[in-house]
């Protein structure tokens, strides 16, 4: 007989970084459930993949939306029975305005997004890997380089990647007893086209403009695969991976 596929969930999968390790995930035999806000761009993502189109399912998802986020996982369960690995990738940024000039909306768009989103995602995954056979699962959730350390005028996006670090630390703790493993990938400066504006300049602490190095998206896909894989007797609480030359070490 042959052995069913691993089953993930990876949202923001319709562009950039969530797009590339979505067809990661699937070149290595994962079947994968592609959740995001274009149904257009999730399709794109799984027919690009090369993969098998009964290996992929695209799911449109508002991580904001407590119903959509448990339809998506409903769609998961009724599909393949399962979840193996949870990808916590959609996220959202603020403009780089001056934070007195900073709606409330605005503020309110990135932390529903970045914070309530995983949240959400997370406790439905929980639901699923806690009552499936064989019990437990992975979730990977997306921190930044923001989540140690900020850019200027970066309040909403700098506080909901802190607050990500805090919750992967708190549901790790809590999904021990049930095989379920929580880790953090800090990513910084992946090439992707919402990351372009680094090559042609973005500010700086000391009040300059100035372009900074970026990395083939392929590497953060590799890493993902790299902790998707790992039984679940082992984890990685946090993985930083981020091109050798921008300026995290010393930013400020």
């Amino acid at each position: 007989m042959e052995t069913p596929p691993k089953v993930a969930v990876v949202t923001g999968a319709g562009s950039g970084i969530g797009r590339a390790c979505a067809q990661a995930l699937l070149g290595a035999g994962y079947a994968v459930v592609l959740a995001g806000r274009r149904p257009d761009a999730l399709d794109a993502t799984g027919r690009e993949s090369g993969a098998l189109a009964e290996r992929w399912l695209a799911v449109p998802t508002d991580v904001t939306d407590p119903a959509s986020v448990r339809a998506l996982f409903a769609r998961t369960k009724e599909r393949w029975g399962r979840l193996d690995v949870l990808f916590n990738n959609a996220g959202v940024s603020a403009p780089g305005v001056p934070v007195e000039e900073l709606s409330f909306e605005q503020w309110r768009a990135v932390v529903d997004t970045n914070l309530t989103g995983v949240f959400l995602c997370a406790q439905e995954a929980f639901r699923l890997m806690k009552q499936q056979t064989p019990r437990g699962g992975r979730i990977i959730n997306n921190g930044s380089i923001s989540a140690h350390v900020p850019r200027p005028n970066s309040a909403p996006y700098t506080a909901t990647k802190h607050a990500v670090t805090g919750l992967t630390k708190s549901l790790g703790l809590d999904g021990r007893a049930f095989g379920i493993a929580v880790c953090q990938i800090d990513i910084g400066n992946a090439d992707t086209p919402l990351a372009s504006r680094m090559k042609t300049g973005v500010p700086q602490a000391n009040g300059t403009i100035a372009a900074e190095p970026t990395m083939d998206v392929r590497h953060v896909a590799d890493a993902v695969l790299y902790l998707a894989n790992l039984p679940l007797s082992v984890t990685v609480p946090t993985m930083t991976v981020m091109a050798a030359q921008m300026p995290y070490l010393g930013r400020g």
